[in-house]
């Protein structure tokens, strides 16, 4: 004999049940992501014309979404924006946005692709400190590692945090840097103002790149990751020997850093 059915149990949806629910899944998703695009907050007519949906349809998405705290409305203009449970789980997103964690595959990818030696830096107390690396199978000597400290001026990282980052503590530092250049490091740079035309050249570039200014025989570039506010929270660098490696912008090299630098800042919420 079959036993009674628990009230309590829902029936499994059909096929066509279960098709409804992605779609109508979909759909609220789909407006939410036009809401984010048009700047958090749009009319009706304007989601449904950016979603290509009917005007008709979207408001009874929106109704549920308005609902579900995730929408909200202004009473005076009766346009749509972001609410409240979205605003909450924009920031538990970002408490994950941890760059290191983000950029592992990235060096991975890099130094597979491209054989060559990769590391993410961050700023701390004493300058751009490298915090996890990289190395191919058959690695450049060189004498940095996790731990070792780069100079602002002369290396790829600390060129791509001087451009990308504004503080009077690294700007201390850098002109620190030029106070104490050997009469070799001061010829690189220009007589005036040196400080203030490596940080136009590497943001016209769009990263950082050098030739045998920090170690002998090494080519670096460098590219900063930038979190939602536009601040850069780590540097992602790759370097290998001059013979073999092209620094040049426009290079393949640089061009892979700065493409995983872009997708690992936008994980972190950066937008241009």
């Amino acid at each position: 004999m079959p036993s009674p059915r628990d009230p309590d149990i829902s029936p499994e949806p059909s096929g066509r049940g279960r098709r409804q629910r992605v779609q109508a899944a979909e759909t609220g998703t789909a407006i939410l992501k036009a809401l984010g695009e048009l700047g958090g907050r749009a009319s009706l007519t304007l989601i449904a014309t950016h979603i290509g949906e009917s005007p008709a349809k979207v408001h009874r998405y929106l109704a549920s979404l308005i609902a579900g705290g995730l929408v909200d409305q202004d009473a005076v203009t009766q346009q749509y924006f972001l609410g409240l449970e979205t605003l909450l789980l924009g920031l538990a997103a970002m408490r994950q946005a941890d760059p290191i964690r983000l950029a592992e595959a990235s060096l991975i990818r890099l130094r597979e692709e491209l054989e060559v030696t990769c590391f993410i830096a961050v700023m701390g107390n004493k300058g751009p400190t490298i915090v996890r690396f990289e190395e191919p199978a058959l690695p450049v000597t060189v004498n940095v590692r996790v731990g070792s400290v780069l100079p602002l001026l002369w290396s790829a990282t600390g060129r791509a945090l001087l451009a990308a980052l504004d503080d009077k503590r690294m700007l201390a530092m850098a002109e620190h840097e030029v106070v104490n250049a050997t009469p070799t490091q001061r010829a690189m740079l220009e007589s005036q103002d040196p400080i203030g035309h490596i940080r136009d050249s590497v943001r016209s570039a769009g990263c950082a790149s050098v030739r045998d200014t920090n170690l002998p025989g090494i080519s670096a570039v460098a590219a900063p990751l930038l979190d939602y506010t536009g601040r850069p929270r780590a540097v992602l660098t790759a370097l290998g020997a001059s013979g073999g490696f092209d620094p040049s912008p426009s290079g393949a090299i640089a061009q892979a850093v700065c493409r995983e630098a872009r997708a690992i800042s936008q994980q972190m919420g950066y937008v241009r």
